[in-house]
């Protein structure tokens, strides 16, 4: 079995929630703080989402991300810098609609597990043919990660959008634990979530709560 596919096992078998840091929404918190929560509550996967931190500081932010995760058994994408994921041997990269496309990507990380956003179901249906590993449909709902948007796809998407591609599949964009029966009704399987992780009081606690949660809709 090569890397990407000992990876995308993983992925398919054991990811349910998939946090996505954000340490300004993080309430004063660090990342690495979020991180040992995430880690300690179970999580099987953890997306480094940094827009503000110059290179640097993202490169050493990766590498310790790279070292818990590691040690955790967790899988470690980075947030639209194939660089800094290959620098810090992370599992894998998710590529926005405006980041290098995931064809070109493909060529570089061939063995790395490769993320696309879908925003619309005819990225969806070509997300296989760009050389991606699994695609996100979102965002769902009104959400304060992102500024400027006005359309969102809510649950409504995830079957119809879904039966376009065989690849296994993300949501995100403004879930709470709330909409957890809505979403894992519609047939969403692995739940990325920022602010309802990065904002709770205890966040080991509360990622222990949603993996409870989507683990027993699973197995029932």
């Amino acid at each position: 079995m090569n890397n990407l596919s000992r990876r995308m096992q993983i992925f398919t078998d054991q990811v349910t929630v998939y946090p996505v840091s954000c340490e300004p929404l993080c309430a004063g918190r660090s990342d690495r703080e979020w991180l040992d929560a995430v880690l300690a509550g179970g999580a099987k996967i953890v997306q480094l989402r940094d827009k503000v931190s110059d290179d640097r500081t993202l490169y050493q932010k990766a590498m310790m991300f790279r070292d818990k995760t590691r040690a955790a058994g967790a899988l470690f994408m980075v947030n639209n810098r194939i660089d800094i994921a290959i620098l810090a041997d992370a599992d894998g990269v998710h590529l926005g609609n405006s980041d290098i496309p995931a064809e070109a990507a493909r060529g570089l990380l061939p063995e790395m597990i490769i993320g696309v956003s879908a925003n619309r179901a005819e990225q969806v249906q070509s997300a296989a043919t760009r050389g991606a590993s699994y695609y996100n449909i979102g965002p769902l709902f009104p959400t304060s990660t992102k500024k400027g948007l006005h359309h969102f796809s809510g649950s409504g998407a995830i079957a119809g959008w879904s039966e376009r591609s065989d690849l296994p599949f993300t949501v995100m964009g403004g879930i709470k634990f709330a909409h957890l029966d809505e979403l894992l009704a519609a047939g969403a399987r692995r739940i990325a979530v920022v602010t309802a992780i990065t904002q709770a009081a205890d966040m080991t606690a509360e990622i222990r709560k949603w993996i409870k949660k989507i683990s027993g809709y699973i197995e029932k």
